[in-house]
């Protein structure tokens, strides 16, 4: 199908999106007006309220938070620790927010702030949560505005950047185009020509160059996996030049701006994005290359028969990743066992498990309801 057909035939057809906005694209390139970019917010805004109008829902994630601390404090880059991240955040937050409100507030819009850790959307509970207050916002005629919660998060609780939360947050709306807006016009092929259509993210990965800002976190490499996040949920990713005039209204009018990533052709439901996509895996398990294809080929459970390794620790309940032999994951789900009781039983046919165990057991250590291909 043609680019300008694929875009009509998608794009055009969206309604539920979700916006990124890099610390790059909302931040002033002016040094005699250092921070966040009012004009373009308001700009912005606008294309924001016009969408609305044309019956879409916004969702937006925005960076920014330590950049606009930065420029309170005249910090001239980003600061390294921890500590000194989360405190220059707490500043900038509230500018940040601050500046969006007065950005939506000539179009009659409120601005609804939600602040999130990697953590949020690894529980269950929270990550329905999340989805039930973004819809909520959205019902009170609210455009709600997320980031990471800087101020509390460390290590093991970031998503790193901000390109995953709204590949997350997209995935957990169900939303039907993920736009990361940012500071080139899409994904640059080996002679720096702008790439109009990928269909095959993994081959399109061996083209990024790593590059952040000195303000920014993430680079082509983090939105690839963005976009390979929802692509394979089932959805369309865009990843565009922020600068552009009117950049949003123009996408979804099919104009031929950034790069647009095809969905897979399975659409997956809020569930199994959560196992497969979302919640990170408690451990590993590796399988033989006859489960691998009982797995990937014929819908199967995995059975211990067919595992040959364990690592991590984990419960049951919780969400395990399914390896082949040459180390490529291959699948997600909800193990039945815990990682001592996977280790007991791996190799053994399912009759032998209440014996081992010396309780009834489960014949699948994960049901095919609970897997999900990861490696499509």
């Amino acid at each position: 199908m043609p680019s300008t057909e694929f875009r009509q035939h998608t794009l055009a057809s969206a309604r539920r999106i979700v916006v990124k906005l890099g610390t790059q694209v909302i931040t002033s390139h002016d040094p005699a007006q250092p921070g966040l970019d009012q004009k373009y917010l308001s700009s912005m805004a606008g294309q924001v309220a016009t969408l609305r109008q044309q019956g879409f829902e916004v969702t937006i994630v925005s960076s920014g938070a330590i950049g606009a601390g930065c420029a309170e404090i005249d910090l001239d880059k980003r600061p390294r620790y921890v500590a000194q991240q989360q405190a220059v955040a707490a500043i900038g937050q509230r500018r940040l927010m601050t500046r969006m409100h007065d950005a939506f507030a000539p179009h009659d819009l409120q601005v609804g702030q939600v602040l999130l850790t990697r953590d949020d959307f690894d529980d269950r509970t929270r990550f329905l949560n999340i989805r039930n207050c973004i819809a909520e916002l959205h019902k009170l005629q609210c455009v709600p505005i997320l980031n990471e919660n800087d101020t509390v998060s460390i290590d093991e609780l970031r998503f790193g950047d901000n390109d995953l939360l709204a590949a997350l947050v997209c995935n957990a709306l169900r939303a039907d185009a993920l736009i990361l807006l940012t500071a080139v016009d899409g994904l640059l092929d080996t002679d720096g020509h702008k790439i109009d259509l990928v269909s095959d993210i993994r081959a399109a990965s061996r083209m990024t160059r790593k590059h952040t800002s000195s303000m920014g976190t993430g680079g082509m490499t983090t939105k690839l996996k963005a976009a390979q996040l929802v692509t394979e949920a089932g959805e369309i990713a865009v990843i565009a030049n922020g600068r552009e005039p009117d950049v949003l209204l123009r996408l979804f009018d099919a104009q031929p701006l950034g790069t647009v990533f095809a969905p897979a052709g399975r659409k997956l439901n809020s569930r199994d994005r959560w196992i497969g996509l979302t919640k990170r895996p408690a451990g590993t398990i590796t399988v033989d290359d006859g489960a691998a294809a009982a797995i990937t080929r014929q819908g199967k459970s995995l059975l211990a028969s067919g595992i040959t390794a364990v690592t991590g620790r984990f419960n049951p309940g919780q969400v395990i990743a399914v390896q082949d032999t040459d180390g490529r994951e291959i699948a997600r789900g909800l193990s039945n066992y815990s990682a001592q009781e996977t280790h007991l039983i791996m190799g053994k046919r399912s009759n032998q498990f209440e014996k081992l165990l010396g309780r009834p057991a489960f014949a699948a250590v994960i049901h095919r309801n609970n897997l999900v291909l990861t490696d499509r």
